[in-house]
C-alpha cells in the first residue's frame, strides 16, 4: 500500500508539470493553430497543409498527455481516501499509483527532449571494431538490439546498406528507423563505442575476448529542414548489389555510392563522405535516398558543432563525447554498465532483446537539454 507521501510526490509532480510543459500556452497555441486549418484555402498547398496539421497533433499530444496524468493522480487521490472507508482494495489503489507514476515519467522524460531534432526520425550505423569474425558477430547483435527496440516502440526499420561479414555477423549497417516517435531524442544516447566482454563461441580454445562496435546516429532531416549540398562537391558511382537473398541481390547496376567531399567550416579541411544505398531495385529511389542520408550527416554535423560550441561554454557541465566508448557488455559477470550515467543491470538478455529504455532515460537525465541550447 502507497504511503501518503508518495501520494504527495505524484500530486506534486503533476503540478510541476503544469509549469514545465507550460500547458496554459499550449491551450492557446492549439486554439490558435487549429484556427488556421479551417481557412478555405487551406488544402490548396497540401505540402503546408501537411506541415501545419503536424504541428497542432504535436501541441495536442502534450495538453492531453498531462490532461491524462492529471486524471490518473485525482482517480489515485480518491482511491486512497476510498481505501480508508474500505471500498476499494489496497492492490487497487496500487495499480492505480504504478499507472500514474508511468504516465508522470513518460511526460517528464519527453520534456527532456526539447532540441528541434528530437522528434525527428534518425539513421543509425553500426560499424564493427578491430578483432574479425567475433566483432562482427558483436555488430549484429547489436543490429538485432536495435531493431527489437524499435519494434518495442513502433517503429518501422529500413536497412539501407549492409555488409555482411566475412564468416559471421555483419561488417557494418546502415538502418533508418522511422514512424515512431522522438525516434533521434532517445537513440542519440546510443553514439558512440559499445564494448563486447564473453567466451566467444569463435575462439577454439574457450577465451574469454573483448569486442567494441561503434553506434552513430544522425537525425533523418525532412523536407522542413534546409541543408546546403554543393552540388560541385558530388559525384556517383553505380554498382550491382549482393547480400544475402531477396531484395538485395541484383543483376542491374541499382546500386548507388555517392561520395561528397566536405570541408569543415572551421578548419577548413576537407573530407571525403561516402554512402551507399541498395534498398531498392529501383536507382532513381536508392539516389534520392542516399541524397535524404547525405543531408542528414550534414545536418548532424553541423548540430554536433553547436553542442560542442554549448559545452565549451558550460564548464561546469559534463562533456559529450560522441565517439568515447560508453558502455560495456560483460556475458560471463551478467552486467550490462553504462560509463556515462553508471547506470546499470544483471539482465543482459533482456538488453540483448532490446529493453534498453533505462540506460535512454539515464542518459537524458543526466545530459537534460535547457531551451537556450535550441
Amino acid at each position: 500500500m502507497i504511503t501518503q507521501d508518495q501520494l504527495k510526490d505524484v500530486l506534486t509532480r503533476v503540478e510541476a508539470l503544469y509549469r514545465y510543459l507550460n500547458i496554459e500556452q499550449k491551450q492557446v497555441e492549439f486554439e490558435e493553430e487549429q484556427l488556421r486549418t479551417q481557412a478555405p484555402d487551406f488544402w490548396e498547398d497540401p505540402k503546408r497543409a501537411q506541415e501545419q496539421m503536424k504541428k497542432v497533433k504535436g501541441i495536442e499530444k502534450w495538453i492531453v498527455g498531462y490532461k491524462q496524468a492529471r486524471q490518473q493522480a485525482d482517480e489515485l487521490q480518491l482511491a486512497f481516501d476510498f481505501y480508508k472507508d474500505e471500498l476499494v482494495t489496497e492492490q487497487e489503489v496500487d495499480d492505480d499509483y504504478q499507472k500514474a507514476v508511468a504516465t508522470i515519467e513518460d511526460l517528464e522524460l519527453k520534456n527532456m527532449l526539447r532540441q528541434k531534432e528530437d522528434p525527428m526520425d534518425c539513421v543509425l550505423k553500426i560499424n564493427s571494431g578491430a578483432g574479425g569474425t567475433e566483432s562482427q558477430d558483436w555488430a549484429q547483435m547489436l543490429m538485432r538490439m536495435y531493431m527489437r527496440w524499435a519494434e518495442a516502440n513502433g517503429h518501422k526499420v529500413t536497412i539501407s546498406n549492409l555488409q555482411e561479414g566475412d564468416e559471421a555477423g555483419i561488417k557494418s549497417v546502415t538502418m533508418e528507423i522511422e514512424g515512431g516517435e522522438y525516434a533521434y531524442g532517445y537513440l542519440k544516447s546510443e553514439n558512440g563505442v559499445h564494448r563486447l566482454v564473453r567466451v566467444s563461441p569463435f575462439n577454439a580454445q574457450g577465451k574469454r575476448m573483448t569486442s567494441f562496435a561503434s553506434v552513430f546516429v544522425t537525425p533523418l532531416v525532412d523536407d522542413t529542414i534546409e541543408v546546403y549540398v554543393d552540388p560541385a562537391k558530388l559525384s556517383w558511382d553505380t554498382f550491382r548489389s549482393s547480400g544475402a537473398g531477396g531484395q538485395n541481390v541484383n543483376k542491374v547496376e541499382s546500386g548507388v555510392r555517392l561520395r561528397y567531399w566536405y570541408t569543415d567550416p572551421d578548419t577548413g579541411e576537407e573530407e571525403e563522405i561516402l554512402i551507399e544505398n541498395t534498398e531498392t531495385r529501383d536507382q532513381p529511389k536508392n539516389k534520392e535516398r542516399a541524397m535524404a542520408l547525405l543531408r542528414s550527416q550534414l545536418y548532424d554535423r553541423a548540430m554536433k558543432k553547436r553542442l560542442e560550441a554549448q559545452a565549451k561554454i558550460e564548464a561546469g557541465k559534463k562533456k559529450i563525447e560522441w565517439g568515447s566508448q560508453i558502455r560495456s557488455y560483460v556475458f560471463d559477470d551478467r552486467r550490462v554498465k553504462d560509463h556515462r550515467t553508471n547506470y546499470q543491470t544483471s539482465d543482459v538478455d533482456a538488453v540483448m532483446d532490446g529493453k534498453i529504455d533505462g540506460f535512454i532515460k539515464a542518459y537524458l537525465m543526466e545530459f537534460p537539454v535547457t531551451d537556450d541550447e535550441n
